[in-house]
């Protein structure tokens, strides 16, 4: 089952990132990453078009009260989102309780290890603080960068599936899954 999350007054800090609730003043930052071309494709949408697009996804962002904003030195970088994941996709998972990870990184820090690094801090807030039981994380397959991220992270292959972009494209997707489990017996 989709476990209720709000995460508008978790702060979480990495040896390079804090990671927070968005707010009203990273419209700047976010537009700036949002609206360069391959980013948001990666994650299944288009490149923000202008400052009121991105504000109105910001406004979300503050209100759904489950994306964390990734900053690195005063500066907004990229979104780490705790959503809800597919549950007909999933069965069985019924008496679990779950949510899928998302995340998008700006261009210029790819390739860094900043993303494993944000990802490893929030799975360890959603396994130790809100007592998740298993985490599922997808990527597109021809995302290698995000397949490598969730790899170093610890999950291991759910299913392959269609996911259905928000630009009408369908893309070949594989879900991966963490449990609390098998995350505990990585830790050592």
């Amino acid at each position: 089952m989709n476990a209720e999350i709000d995460i508008s007054h978790v702060i979480l800090k990495t040896p390079r990132l804090v990671l927070r609730p968005w707010r009203e003043d990273d419209l700047d930052d976010f537009f700036e990453y949002a609206s360069v071309d391959g980013v948001g494709q990666m994650a299944g949408w288009t490149p923000h078009k202008d400052k009121e697009e991105s504000q109105a996804i910001l406004n979300k962002f503050i209100a759904g009260k489950k994306t964390f904003a990734l900053e690195k030195d005063g500066k907004v970088i990229g979104s780490l989102g705790v959503e809800k994941y597919r549950e007909a996709l999933c069965p069985g998972f019924e008496e679990k309780k779950c949510r899928e990870l998302g995340y998008v990184l700006a261009k210029p820090y790819w390739g860094q290890g900043l993303m494993p690094e944000a990802v490893k801090e929030v799975i360890r807030y959603l396994f130790e603080d809100v007592g998740l039981d298993v985490i599922f994380c997808g990527h597109f397959l021809k995302n290698a960068q995000s397949a490598r991220v969730q790899e170093k992270c610890g999950f291991t292959h759910y299913a392959y599936s269609k996911f259905e972009t928000r630009f009408d494209t369908v893309e070949d997707d594989e879900l991966n899954l963490l449990t609390r489990e098998d995350w505990l017996a990585r830790r050592g």
